[in-house]
């Protein structure tokens, strides 16, 4: 879920870790995060992105004043507005195929196709957020395939879907249909494009609630505080599991309480530096 024009934190992982740098980026309602690793260097990088507001030179100043709070010096701090043609480009920097789970390879369209046997999602986000390397687009791609590979779903639902990546791969894996739903226009566009390339047949709308109908499986992968307003509408689209994501290992209890209030039921939590994943079905 983006904006045609952001600001960019980067912060060396040195200064700060994972954790930490997550909940100082949700303190500012971020748009997304990411940790590149320079392959000639070997050295990581903290990075965030957030929509631009009215004042955006007092929301400079508040980002490296929290960043400085936080132990970090000035000097590593980089703060800069990305313009739309750079924001557009900023994820193509450090990606290239990649496996994930078992059974899928997520790549863009410039890197050459899958070894045999794995499931090929090529994937040009543009705009829009999921890529498959974060760690809890990881864990959802990983959940989705546990569940297919028990039986597959006749249906999904993808809330706040980005690139459009796990409704994409859900399909591939032998879901019969599925829905993407994000708020913004880019991320509606990416899915669609997305949805094409990769020759699957899926519904996308725009919007920022659940829809009034079920979903053998419904997955979200945003961040906690959407996901706790939303849980009585996303809650009632569940007809067997639903997956959240988008999480720090300690957010998951407040995460899973609403919707524990809703009838549904903690089958696993899996977690990936630092980032969880969770799982929970309808008895």
């Amino acid at each position: 879920m983006q904006a045609a024009k952001c600001l960019e934190l980067r912060i060396s992982a040195d200064c700060i870790g994972e954790e930490d740098f997550a909940a100082l980026a949700e303190s500012f309602h971020t748009l997304g995060l990411s940790l590149e690793t320079d392959a000639a260097s070997g050295i990581s990088t903290h990075v965030a992105w957030f929509g631009v507001e009215d004042d955006e030179p007092l929301q400079k100043a508040r980002l490296s004043a929290a960043a400085r709070l936080a132990g970090i010096p000035a000097q590593a701090i980089s703060i800069r507005e990305l313009a739309e043609q750079d924001w557009t480009t900023a994820w193509q920097q450090d990606w290239h195929g990649q496996n994930i789970g078992d059974a899928l390879w997520v790549r863009p369209s410039f890197c050459p196709p899958p070894p045999a046997g794995l499931v090929d999602i090529v994937l040009d986000p543009g705009m829009a957020f999921g890529t498959g390397t974060h760690p809890t687009t990881r864990l959802c791609l990983a959940a989705i395939e546990r569940i297919c590979r028990r039986q597959a779903p006749a249906s999904l639902l993808d809330m706040g879907a980005g690139s459009g990546i796990l409704a994409i791969a859900a399909l591939k894996l032998g879901v019969a249909s599925a829905l993407a739903i994000d708020m913004e226009a880019d991320a509606v566009a990416a899915c669609r494009s997305n949805a094409s390339i990769n020759g699957v047949d899926m519904r996308v709308e725009a919007g920022d609630r659940p829809p009034g109908q079920r979903f053998d499986l419904v997955v979200a992968n945003i961040l906690a505080g959407p996901l706790i307003d939303m849980a009585p509408s996303l809650a009632g689209c569940v007809g067997d599991t639903l997956i959240l994501s988008g999480l720090l290992d300690e957010q998951t209890d407040m995460v899973c309480a609403p919707y524990l209030k809703e009838g549904l039921s903690v089958e696993r939590t899996d977690s990936e530096n630092g980032w969880a994943a969770i799982a929970l079905r309808r008895p």
